[in-house]
């Protein structure tokens, strides 16, 4: 049996920064190209469309580094947990540039910073399930440090495309990439699988009756002491 990868800090770093940079270049590159429009004398008639790639761009630079700024980094040094109110409201800021339409079903807690970090990149994975357009439902049920994470979508029937699994997911979620390796395009789904073997949540992902699911549950204890040992 293939063993789990694990990465040194720094090249886990690495490769987050890389994915974060990846997403940013084409937005803030339209930035600059809205700018030179806007100072090109000759270029007058464009201004209005210039504007408005600007603010579209800008748009989806906020979002993505909003996002970056939660499910990857610190995002806050005065204490170890994280309100689900903010990440609803990133949550919200993030599908404001998704082509899917989200349900948010978590009530108003705090979340232990990582298990946070990893509901939010278990979020983002849900959203590419659908990339044509549906609906993303995420939920958080459970009491207090036995929570359940799940996130159901279906695609919009009208967009004719099918529910998916984000392709290589579930290899780079369980630490055993399909490929054998793990680069900085399949970061974010296998940070998301360190996040859940760090907070004891076991995943399953799949597609059931054309719907896609995504749930994280807690490790039974007796599993969680077996890791240990």
């Amino acid at each position: 049996m293939a063993e789990i990868i694990e990465l040194k800090a720094t090249d886990l770093a690495a490769m987050l920064c890389s994915r974060v940079c990846h997403d940013l270049i084409n937005p803030i590159g339209a930035i600059g190209n809205g700018l030179e429009v806007l100072t090109d004398p000759g270029q007058t008639e464009m201004a209005e469309g210039a504007r408005d790639l600007i603010a579209s761009a800008a748009k989806q630079s906020r979002a993505k580094l909003e996002f970056a700024r939660l499910a990857y980094g610190a995002s806050s040094t005065s204490g170890t947990d994280i309100d689900t109110r903010e990440c609803e409201r990133v949550a919200r800021i993030l599908f404001e540039i998704e082509k899917a339409d989200l349900e948010w079903n978590v009530p108003l807690i705090l979340l232990p910073k990582h298990k946070a970090k990893l509901f939010m990149n278990m979020l983002l994975i849900a959203a590419g399930s659908v990339p044509r357009g549906g609906q993303v439902t995420a939920s958080i049920t459970g009491p207090a440090g036995e929570e359940k994470f799940e996130f159901t979508s279906k695609s919009d029937p009208e967009k004719r495309q099918k529910t998916l699994i984000p392709s290589g997911s579930a290899g780079l979620l369980s630490g055993i990439p399909d490929e054998g390796f793990v680069d900085a395009r399949g970061i974010q789904p296998f940070y998301t699988g360190v996040l859940a073997r760090m907070t004891d949540m076991e995943i399953a992902i799949g597609i059931e009756n054309d719907q896609f699911f995504f749930t994280a549950t807690p490790k039974p204890a007796e599993k969680t002491e077996e890791a240990a040992e």
